[in-house]
């Protein structure tokens, strides 16, 4: 049972399935970005479970939708979302090179489980839970929603006795953390089905082309990112993904919109507030509800989702009270207040890795499998030079210190460079503002790597891409 190399098919305990794109077999479903959707169905036994269900009571924005009301959206549709790009992806790679590169229906059903499965260890309000939550009560433990993700997917197997094999679950898993690991350790060929879902190579993956467009449309910005292009333009050479070099311009625009993403939505100052005072209400309340003993089994780590906000706010008993607090302060938008920030002086990032687009590596046309590198300067004199920022900021849990954190604040910046690097000062409107409630400490420094993180730092090294008549 399960993936047979030479007959090259799935089964699964009641069907075998003579081809993963025959819709006949799979479930029709109707997505607002991507239109018709069809899962096969052994995908859809993983649909099918409790655990993947889950995933519609996490909010893919976390907090976002506090600011942007639309931003209501989950990683459970992000999911169905990231499937489908995979399964278009690795089946234009088949029109187009099948034969060339051996693609057969094992590679294309572990790349959908990937797409698929890729999140399914996140935790409550995504990464606020995992970045923000989870270093504070753990003592410097390491733990990923990655991880998590594996854990979580061989739990679906056993509980729910999904027919798949050993090699089919390892390489599902292997690709799910390619953007961590880089390349498969356990194949030495095909190693481009690893840039599909998660490329650790340049960063540039269905992934990202799902959750920008879901994003932009669901808080109502403009997007002019064209993933369709890439995908039909997308060709292998030398085992790596690659893409025509007149799209330029189109793997640019990628990076540019996740840039206006994060600090426009993902790092608002508002948003980042509220995830600070939610952090806080969960670690109050951690001693009490014993929230971070569920990440080490998957079997008690699925019933943590977004519900734990409203468990903690209805809750009645006395040891939880300064965490209702806060999150009733947060339903009275009676957040703490942001003082200011700045921008890291680039003279001063040396100890982060460079995010700088050195190169883009390309070929001329589809006829050809020479690649070769292009000089920014060669494209444009008006490419930004970086999709990174380290940005530091300051907020103030008691309203009426304000004026003194800020000043704290300046000072701190006129010590460490010499100057004052925030862009203004801050207003005296907000220096005087008073709120009824006043918490704990004076202020929250929170530093922010914004756009990109060290992890992914390595996205916009090179671009490997391929020349395609118009």
């Amino acid at each position: 049972m399960g993936a047979k190399y030479g007959e090259e098919e799935f089964s699964g305990n009641n069907f075998v399935l003579s081809s993963t794109d025959d819709r006949r077999f799979s479930k029709h479903i109707h997505d607002n970005v991507h239109g018709n959707i069809y899962i096969d169905p052994l995908s859809l036994k993983f649909v099918d479970t409790e655990q993947f269900q889950r995933l519609r009571d996490l909010k893919q924005l976390g907090f976002s939708y506090m600011v942007y009301p639309g931003a209501v959206h989950s990683r459970f549709e992000h999911s169905l979302g990231v499937y489908w790009l995979a399964s278009e992806a690795i089946n234009r790679l088949k029109t187009y090179q099948g034969l060339e590169l051996d693609i057969d229906r094992f590679d294309t059903q572990t790349v959908k489980l990937a797409g698929l499965l890729h999140d399914l260890g996140h935790g409550p309000f995504s990464h606020t839970f995992e970045r923000e939550f989870l270093p504070r009560v753990c003592n410097g433990r390491k733990w990923s929603h990655e991880d998590m993700s594996l854990k979580m997917i061989d739990h679906v197997v056993d509980e729910h006795n999904i027919d798949i094999d050993s090699e089919s679950l390892k390489r599902v898993k292997e690709m799910i953390i390619a953007s961590e690991n880089g390349t498969s350790k356990s194949l030495k060929e095909k190693l481009f089905l690893y840039d599909i879902v998660a490329n650790g190579r340049n960063g540039i993956d269905v992934d990202k082309f799902d959750y920008i467009v879901r994003d932009s449309r669901a808080c109502g910005l403009g997007c002019n990112f064209e993933f369709q292009r890439v995908l039909e333009t997308m060709r292998v050479i030398d085992d790596e993904i690659c893409y025509r070099a007149k799209e330029y311009l189109t793997i640019h625009k990628l990076f540019a919109a996740r840039a206006d993403l994060h600090r426009m939505v993902y790092m608002h100052a508002k948003v980042k507030a509220i995830e600070l005072m939610f952090v806080d209400a969960m670690t109050k309340a951690n001693d009490v509800l014993c929230i971070s003993s569920y990440i080490d089994e998957p079997a008690q780590y699925w019933k943590l989702d977004d519900t734990i906000l409203k468990a903690i706010e209805t809750s009645s008993g006395q040891d939880l009270k300064e965490s209702r607090d806060l999150i009733l302060r947060i339903r009275r938008r009676e957040l703490y207040q942001f003082c200011n920030e700045f921008a890291v002086p680039k003279d001063k990032m040396e100890y982060f890795k460079n995010v700088t687009p050195q190169d883009i590596v390309c070929s001329q046309d589809y006829d050809s499998s020479e690649k070769f590198n292009i000089k920014d300067d060669l494209v444009s004199h008006l490419l930004p030079t970086s999709y990174q920022d380290m940005i530091v900021r300051v907020y103030s849990k008691k309203p009426h210190l304000v004026e003194a954190v800020s000043e704290a604040f300046e000072n701190f910046q006129l010590k460490t460079y010499g100057k004052k690097a925030q862009v203004h000062a801050t207003p005296e409107k907000k220096k005087r503002k008073q709120l009824r409630n006043s918490m704990l400490e004076d202020f929250y420094l929170q530093s922010t790597l914004e756009v990109n993180k060290a992890r992914t730092s390595s996205l916009l090294t090179s671009y490997a891409t391929i020349e395609a008549p118009p």
